[in-house]
């Protein structure tokens, strides 16, 4: 999506009154957005799932303490790691005896809750990507991209983040598109529903069209666990309001952040937003709303049984 196509969007940001205006009127502070404002998806969820959580992530000096690992979130980083390195080594070598071998170069144990564990999901992890590259990989056309920065600017935001893979997409006798591709290694496996709702998704679809410089409207989820692939094509006027939903919650953080900076009461700019998933947030320890809300939970209690 170019510059031009994002600024009306802009101007419906600025005029559209939100909640969140109201909220910092009555505070004592102007909602007008610093231009230029600096997000990726990740920053961009954080705040909406909990303020709390995106102040003591993003904005408290010196950073507070954070919680131990999650296996779940150890396994995933192993497969991510996997899967680029197979991806940057030459295609020939690309098999699925490569990709085994690859989780047992980046293995780490760290969340597990005994060797016998980790032994189980070591081997569950070499099975998914030895049967995914078999599905996926061998014989696949090259990537566009791996592990690569895309980024964007519109008059409100500079938008980035890490795309997993960039594959290219001929239709006909044109230049081929590119897709976005991600991975997952969670106990559910995605819907088509959850790659269109998925905001990092569509933006990593602009701003990798920014960035290469062709069209990219197609998004991947790859469940590694399965082999399962959920793909969904967008059109312009869904990326459109994903990327106004982006611009308006950049202006809102930003807004808080400004305000913290001159002294604005904390508690008040950012309160604590409890949920189940309290349970697993890496900041607990510094919140006792989010301790009382959910109880406390294993670091493997997340993994796939």
């Amino acid at each position: 999506m170019s510059e031009r196509a994002s600024e009306p969007s802009t101007q419906r940001s600025r005029s559209r009154p939100s909640a969140a205006r109201e909220e910092f009127a009555q505070l004592g502070f102007d909602f007008v957005a610093p231009r230029l404002v600096k997000v990726t998806p990740s920053r961009l969820a954080v705040w909406r799932d909990c303020r709390r959580r995106y102040r003591l992530t993003y904005l408290d000096r010196p950073a507070p303490s954070r919680g131990g690992a999650w296996a779940h979130s150890t396994l995933g980083a192993v497969v991510h790691l996997a899967m680029r390195a197979l991806h940057r080594a030459p295609a020939a070598r690309r098999t699925p005896d490569a990709a085994a071998a690859l989780v047992d170069r980046h293995w780490n144990g760290e969340g597990f809750r005994d060797a016998g564990q980790e032994r189980a999901y070591r081997e569950r992890a070499r099975g998914w990507v030895a049967d995914y590259t078999e599905q996926h990989v061998v014989d696949s056309p090259e990537p566009l991209g791996v592990e690569q920065w895309v980024s964007v600017a519109t008059e409100r935001v500079v938008a980035g983040g890490r795309v997993d893979r960039i594959d290219a997409l001929l239709r006909d006798d044109r230049r081929p598109e590119a897709v976005v591709v991600d991975y997952k290694t969670g106990r559910r496996t995605p819907t088509a529903d959850d790659a269109r709702g998925s905001e990092a998704l569509a933006l990593y679809a602009v701003t990798t069209a920014r960035t290469l410089r062709r069209p990219c409207t197609r998004v991947e989820l790859h469940h590694l666990p399965t082999g399962e692939v959920r793909a969904v094509e967008h059109d312009a006027a869904g990326l459109r309001r994903h990327v106004e939903r982006a611009e308006a919650t950049a202006v809102e953080l930003a807004v808080a952040a400004d305000a913290l900076a001159d002294g604005a009461d904390a508690e008040a700019l950012f309160p604590p937003r409890t949920s189940p998933g309290c349970s697993t947030c890496d900041v607990r320890r510094h919140c006792p709303e989010g301790r009382a809300a959910a109880p406390e939970l294993a670091p493997w209690a997340l993994l796939a049984p």
